[in-house]
């Protein structure tokens, strides 16, 4: 469903990713883990071809990013950098739009979506006049509500409350259940472990390795790959980026 085949994009400070191969299958839910500036978010813009890799080869539902026809992005859900992009409109035409540009009847998912998200009382105000945690479940609803087989997410839980946060868990089980990929950044290790079935580590731009979503202590876990990495990087002389 989601592949990345040798990867490698990096900004002018020298900061990206770099080598990195990484695949999500049907039905999977993946949580990508690593600390700032890791290159998180930048791997996920070059997952929905925000970016272009320099070198390596993307490949999304099956067919490479560069061969991709337009109607297949229909089949995306995604949440990436900022929530919506207008503003000025309400939360339900905001809604509205999503699920228009998704090839997705209005009438039949908004309600349902605004219901879900506990957005009924706000759905005549907007966007603007929200709240950041409002905001950006506006922006998970828009990105789910049309049941996309693809669901790529950069640090969703953020700015949101816990009942938020349940009902996001919940979105992601019903989706992965459904046979959905998914792919979720976040950097709250404890809350991924709960729905994911991988969490890998990115560290320097690299994969480095995975951490067991049942381990009993996930942050000592993963500063050991970290640890781990760094310490083979200075035996190497690779170095960390």
């Amino acid at each position: 469903m989601l592949s990345l085949d040798r990867v490698t994009y990096l900004h002018r400070g020298g900061d990206g990713i770099r080598e990195v191969s990484l695949s999500v299958g049907a039905g999977e839910i993946v949580a990508l883990v690593g600390l700032n500036g890791a290159g998180k978010t930048t791997l996920l813009r070059l997952l929905l071809g925000m970016l272009r890799p320099q070198s390596g080869r993307v490949s999304v539902l099956g067919r490479p990013l560069v061969s991709m026809p337009r109607q297949q992005w229909s089949r995306v859900g995604h949440l990436v950098d900022s929530p919506l992009a207008y503003p000025e409109l309400t939360a339900r035409q905001n809604l509205r739009i999503a699920a228009l540009l998704h090839r997705a009847d209005p009438d039949r998912c908004v309600d349902s979506a605004l219901e879900r998200w506990e957005l009924q009382a706000l759905s005549s105000r907007r966007l603007r006049h929200l709240s950041l945690g409002n905001r950006q479940r506006v922006g998970l609803a828009a990105a789910l509500q049309h049941a996309p087989d693809l669901v790529v997410l950069d640090e969703p839980g953020s700015s949101l409350d816990l009942a938020a946060v349940v009902t996001l868990r919940q979105a992601l089980v019903r989706r992965g259940a459904e046979g959905a990929a998914v792919l979720v950044s976040s950097h709250h290790l404890e809350e991924v472990a709960r729905i994911a079935d991988r969490i890998v580590v990115l560290h320097g731009g690299r994969l480095i390795g995975g951490i067991a979503p049942d381990d009993a202590d996930l942050e000592r876990a993963f500063f050991e790959v970290v640890r781990r990495d760094e310490a083979e990087s200075i035996a190497t002389g690779r170095g960390v980026e």
